[in-house]
């Protein structure tokens, strides 16, 4: 079975180039999902993991998609081969683990570098993007450009009402409530949840979206 798997690091981002690749390829199942690569505690990719069985192949847009932690990608993609899974990563043909099943040695070396590589590149970018980021708030504040987002809905948000608001939706947020339950009890928009969402995952505390 060929399984392709489809991920953005965000709510606002789209999904739809990636799909259409993955299904051009011939993918049978597609698992999607907009969250964080920061390491592999993803509740679609986890599902994708199930799915998977011997000899099945799992096709991504590229590397990054995996992730953005080179430890991570490498040993991720480790497992995966020995579980005799086939991997395919669409914008690096080099990167298809069937193509060196037959092959001793040198095949193998030249995947295994290559790699190494770029998941080594991917985790530059995602630190140059960054830094960069960091510098240009910081050149902005210095020039007093720079105000920061107006965030309404925050533990810390001077309006109470703000604030209960912000605590319902973490509080269903960790019960596992959907969006749009969450969103029509509310009435916070859903953009709103999904940013709520992210930044409890960057605290590592334990959410889920249906």
């Amino acid at each position: 079975m060929i399984i392709g798997y489809a991920r953005v690091s965000s709510a606002s981002q789209n999904l739809a180039r990636q799909i259409e690749d993955l299904k051009n390829y011939g993918c049978e199942y597609i698992f999607e999902e907009k969250v964080s690569g920061k390491n592999f505690d993803r509740p679609e990719y986890k599902k994708m993991k199930k799915k998977l069985r011997f000899g099945d192949v799992l096709v991504v847009h590229d590397l990054s998609r995996f992730g953005r932690n080179k430890e991570e990608i490498i040993n991720e993609w480790k497992s995966l081969v020995d579980d005799n899974i086939d991997i395919v990563v669409l914008n690096l043909p080099v990167l298809n683990t069937a193509q060196y099943k037959d092959v001793e040695g040198i095949g193998k070396l030249v995947s295994d570098i290559f790699l190494s590589v770029m998941s080594w590149l991917v985790e530059e970018e995602r630190t140059r993007i960054k830094t960069a980021q960091r510098q240009g708030i910081k050149i902005a504040k210095k020039q007093g450009k720079y105000k920061g987002r107006k965030i309404k809905y925050r533990p810390d948000a001077p309006n109470p009402m703000d604030r209960l608001a912000y605590e319902t939706v973490v509080e269903m947020l960790k019960r596992k409530d959907s969006v749009m339950d969450i969103h029509r009890r509310t009435g916070i928009a859903r953009m709103t949840i999904y940013r709520i969402k992210e930044e409890l995952q960057e605290l590592d505390v334990p959410v889920d979206l249906k």
